[in-house]
C-alpha cells in the first residue's frame, strides 16, 4: 500500500507542471517570444524550428498545461495565443534578488567613493 502511495505521489509530481519548467526549456521560451506578438498556429510555429510538428506540439501542451499559452481550435486550425500574465510571478522571484544585488552593488559604490576620497 506504500509503494501504491508513493508511486501515486511520484506521477502527481511529473505531471505537475509549472511556469518555470515552462521557460526552462529555450525552445518554449523561443514559442512564448513568438506568440508574445501575435497569435499563430501550430504549423507556423513548428517552420521556425528543426523539429518535428509533433515535438513542437509538446512544448506547446506543456505551455497550455501552465497556463503561459491558450490554444483554440478554429475550423482544423489550432492557434496558439500568449498568456503572458503568468510570467509575473517569474517577475516576482527575481525581483527580490534584483533587489538584494541591487542593495550589495550599492553598499559596494558608497565603499568605493570613500576609499576614492580618502586618497584624495
Amino acid at each position: 500500500m506504500l509503494a501504491f502511495i508513493f508511486a501515486s505521489k511520484c506521477l502527481l509530481m511529473i505531471a505537475r507542471r509549472d511556469v518555470y519548467q515552462a521557460i526552462a526549456d529555450p525552445t518554449r521560451r523561443s514559442i512564448i517570444g513568438m506568440l508574445a506578438d501575435n497569435p499563430q498556429n501550430v504549423n507556423a510555429i513548428a517552420e521556425n524550428f528543426e523539429m518535428t510538428r509533433q515535438a513542437i506540439s509538446l512544448h506547446i501542451k506543456i505551455l497550455t498545461d501552465c497556463g503561459l499559452v491558450t490554444v483554440k481550435k478554429t475550423g482544423r486550425e489550432h492557434v496558439c495565443e500568449a498568456r503572458l500574465e503568468k510570467l509575473s510571478e517569474v517577475s516576482g522571484w527575481i525581483d527580490q534578488y534584483r533587489q538584494h544585488w541591487e542593495s550589495k552593488l550599492d553598499n559596494l559604490e558608497t565603499y568605493l567613493e570613500k576609499l576614492k576620497n580618502k586618497k584624495i
